[in-house]
């Protein structure tokens, strides 16, 4: 009898931990920590932007990492944390993903998305997204429901549609100053892009997870595919390591799979978080090729960059809260 009791007692606490599990990833030791960290894209940002312009960019950073902070504070999952963020980023005009996507060389905006779960290595992406107001959503749809990891193009926006999503007109991602700069580009004047967007979080279960959305680059031809949706290259999560999420010139984060190699740098070399990002960003990429955030499963973080700048911020359980855009502020 006494062990039939002690069976009984071991079962219902057993399924008491199992619903209290967060149900996108295998959940480890439950603690407080977290860390967030996000980026709004890298690239030749001028320190001598109007001051008007620079708070607007800085509250936009500020209103972004405050949504992922809260949701982990409030004992959500990374995995919500980056979809919230991103989602925000989104109908953000500053940036290069959704509302104010850049335009291809055609005039329409291509857009493209990943997400990716650090506890399972399930992940989902997008890709030439042009109907669906979220692509982010889209890329975790994809990971949710269907067997497959990237869907592109017209297959994107129907499976979409097929779920639910908001379905809008390709006006819907115009903004005048993306207009701008594809005049400026069909002109040859042309500058480095800069506003995609990422997210990369380590939850109090000791799950991580990356996300990255991201309108391209100006003036691309229709029909190309960057970095951003292509999973260990842009985007990439793995509790055993780390989660990353690039922005930059995305062919060449492609040619050196930089997601996946920051990450193999730690799981094969030993090298720290800080130490991997850094060699890939300083040793590896070419000076203006971008910048990379990425946190680890300890809750150490790093935004490394080569280009003038890049729009970032950071955030953790023991009260951190930290926006900057250039090297030192």
């Amino acid at each position: 009898m006494r062990s039939s009791l002690t069976l009984s007692a071991a079962f219902i606490l057993a399924a008491a931990v199992f619903i209290g599990m967060p149900n996108d990833g295998m959940a480890q030791n439950h603690s407080n920590r977290f860390t967030i960290v996000i980026h709004g894209g890298a690239g030749t940002i001028s320190e001598s932007m109007p001051e008007s312009v620079k708070e607007q960019y800085y509250a936009s950073l500020r209103k972004a990492l405050t949504i992922g902070r809260d949701v982990l504070a409030n004992h959500g999952t990374s995995m919500e944390a980056v979809e919230k963020v991103l989602r925000y980023f989104e109908t953000d005009p500053k940036f290069n993903a959704g509302i104010g996507a850049v335009y291809t060389s055609a005039g329409t905006h291509e857009l493209d998305a990943a997400i990716m779960n650090g506890a399972t290595l399930r992940c989902g992406a997008v890709a030439g997204v042009e109907h669906i107001a979220h692509p982010i959503t889209l890329a975790k749809l994809v990971m949710e429901k269907t067997p497959h990891i990237l869907l592109a193009y017209q297959g994107a926006d129907n499976f979409g549609r097929e779920m639910g999503m908001k379905w809008v007109p390709n006006s819907y991602f115009d903004t005048p100053e993306r207009k701008s700069e594809l005049e400026r580009w069909m002109k040859k004047i042309k500058e480095h892009d800069h506003g995609t967007v990422g997210c990369v979080c380590l939850d109090e279960y000791g799950n991580l997870a990356a996300g990255t959305s991201t309108g391209g680059l100006t003036g691309k031809m229709p029909g190309r595919i960057g970095d951003s949706p292509l999973v260990g290259d842009g985007t990439y999560a793995d509790n055993q390591t780390c989660a990353v999420s690039g922005t930059g010139i995305g062919e060449q984060y492609m040619r050196y799979a930089v997601g996946f190699n920051i990450n193999a740098l730690m799981a094969y070399k030993r090298m720290s978080l800080k130490d991997a990002v850094h060699y890939i960003i300083h040793d590896v990429l070419k000076p203006g090729d971008g910048g990379v955030i990425a946190v680890d499963r300890k809750g150490n973080y790093a935004m490394d960059f080569n280009t003038t700048g890049m729009f970032r911020g950071v955030a953790n359980s023991s009260g951190l809260f930290e926006l900057k855009i250039w090297k030192d502020k």
